[in-house]
């Protein structure tokens, strides 16, 4: 991943600590010559999307009264009209437009005041004179002009700055070197454009498995039981436990799942739940749990795999640092956070956490703990049958076949990134590079959304295919973990080699590209009705019809 900062100022100390973040071996951050945005925007606009000049991705950073003359006129009173202001602002934004064409991403940090600038004092705020509230005014207008570009990102600078609080800027630095800032906003600042590159690349942390005595809630609920915890009511321990469960129930909202492993009896920890007043937290809240009294790492280790993710997508809080150790060393992909012993903090505490930035928002985030406990009915549900086909067919499994439309972008390029373990060639996609995959007169890509009787899973699947001459290439075959196993797959082949039927072809070709985590993909085509070829190539002649599940319903416009 090479990145590229333009800035009109000295950004050396922000691509040092870009070069050396821990995790991110394969980044690698270069300035370019600092003062000449105009002219490297520019000169990006010539780059071809394919060209090894390509940077990847650009953090675009730079001062306001650097590259908003009339803003500098304000900085010295002069009062230019907001309208002028405004109208440099909306230039710039067509400038980056034009510049992001070859680039995977960009990355704006917000305009910012240094702390100690008073302005107009008293008048600083208000409409029309204050000049912090133009500077508002500016990156609410600079976000509205790339709002519809989905892979410009602008970043919240303000809150980099405040954490640094008086020594996020220093005049030496700048007089001796045109350092804008201190080392500690460079350093927040990295660390921020980190967790956004780490989403581009599909690495968001998706699940927190929490324990619950002394984590949750105060107090062991095993010992004196669930009405002596302190959670909630008047007490500032408690308000901690109850404000501290609010914001994880909050991050549900944004798509984040919540488990639980923790040594207890189950049956008096799910009472806790059950029959506790002040208790935020439900059970439907949680994807999953271990409450036993086995070692925390193999359970961590057995509810992610339950869950079918793997355990990079996996946070670990636990009050005890033995614990907290013993995870860590045995579970390096787990994300094991330093945790504070005092409950007054542990809201904060998980609100610093840099692990959950997506680069998109989209309405099934907010069902995927509903989806999941659907499948924990649907596994009690499977316990009742003796096989898998009998299973499968009191599912009533209907599969939705559709052509790609705008409004399942956001949805599927967080498949393409997301995905790993059934995904043929694991490429990564932004929506502008599959906007730009799909004017392709040969491309065609189709998605697959599934219910059944417990629920529904919403959009899953992903199939693309490219047909040359007589043959039709599988590109893309993807799909969500938590359907995996359902024959899904056999139905989204049965439709993807129909369409290549119906468009003429004769042979449907797929391609299996080995990562460390998509074997279970290989599992699946190996054991398909393709043909097995060397090199792991599949092959299907269409003379034959591809068959359909006889358990699964499918809608589609052939």
């Amino acid at each position: 991943m090479n990145i590229r900062i333009i800035s009109d100022f000295n950004a050396e100390t922000l691509a040092h600590y870009l070069n050396n973040s821990t995790g991110m071996s394969t980044l690698t951050a270069e300035c370019a010559p600092f003062g000449q945005v105009s002219r490297q925007l520019l000169a990006l606009t010539q780059v071809p999307k394919d060209s090894v000049n390509n940077p990847g991705v650009v953090v675009l950073w730079t001062r306001p009264q650097g590259i908003i003359t009339a803003f500098n006129e304000a900085l010295n009173y002069a009062r230019p009209t907001r309208d002028d202001v405004l109208k440099q602002v909306i230039q710039f934004a067509e400038t980056i437009r034009q510049a992001k064409q070859p680039t995977s991403a960009v990355f704006i940090p917000a305009w910012t005041f240094p702390p100690h600038y008073r302005g107009y004092g008293l008048l600083n705020m208000q409409t029309g004179i204050g000049l912090r509230n133009l500077l508002h005014e500016m990156n609410l207008t600079l976000s509205r002009e790339l709002a519809s570009q989905k892979d410009i990102f602008l970043l919240d600078a303000e809150r980099w700055v405040a954490s640094q609080g008086d020594n996020a800027y220093d005049p030496r630095l700048w007089y001796m070197g045109k350092i804008p800032f201190s080392s500690g906003v460079f350093k927040t600042a990295a660390d921020e454009i980190k967790a956004g590159l780490e989403s581009l690349d599909g690495k968001t942390r998706k699940l927190i498995i929490l324990d619950l005595d002394n984590t949750l809630w105060g107090g062991v609920v095993g010992d004196a039981g669930w009405n002596t915890l302190r959670l909630g009511g008047h007490d500032p321990i408690g308000e901690a436990y109850a404000d501290f469960q609010s914001a994880l129930k909050a991050l549900t909202n944004q798509g984040v799942l919540l488990g639980i492993v923790s040594k207890n009896t189950e049956q008096i920890a799910l009472e806790a739940f059950e029959k506790h007043p002040e208790m935020v937290l439900q059970l439907t809240d949680f994807a999953g749990w271990r409450i036993n009294w086995n070692d925390k790492a193999s359970e961590v280790a057995n509810l992610v795999m339950e869950l079918n993710l793997g355990l990079d997508a996996a946070v670990f809080i636990d009050d005890n640092p033995m614990e907290r150790a013993r995870v860590a060393e045995s579970l390096p992909e787990v994300l094991v956070p330093e945790w504070p012993k005092d409950p007054l903090l542990y809201r904060q505490a998980l609100e610093k956490l840099a692990c959950f930035d997506k680069t998109s928002i989209n309405p099934e985030d907010t069902k995927r703990t509903a989806m999941y406990a659907a499948e924990r009915e649907r596994k009690r549900a499977r316990i009742e049958f003796l096989s898998l086909e009998q299973w499968l067919n009191t599912l009533a499994i209907e599969v939705q076949a559709e052509p790609v439309n705008h409004a399942s972008f956001a949805r599927m390029v967080q498949l393409f990134n997301k995905t790993n373990q059934m995904n043929l060639s694991t490429r990564r996609l932004t929506e502008s590079e599959l906007q730009d995959w799909l004017t392709d007169p040969n491309h065609c890509m189709w998605t697959f959304r599934v219910t059944d009787k417990f629920g529904d899973s919403g959009l899953t699947g992903i199939g693309s295919l490219f047909f040359e001459d007589n043959k039709a290439h599988i590109i893309d075959f993807i799909l969500s973990c938590r359907v995996m196993g359902r024959d899904i797959e056999e139905a989204m082949l049965h439709v993807l080699t129909q369409h290549a039927a119906d468009k003429g072809a004769k042979i449907v070709e797929a391609v299996y590209l080995k990562t460390a985590k998509n074997k279970p993909c290989l599992e699946f085509w190996q054991e398909s009705e393709f043909n097995c070829k060397k090199n792991q190539t599949f092959e299907w002649h269409l003379g034959n019809a591809y068959p359909l599940p006889r358990h699964i319903k499918l809608k589609w416009d052939s």
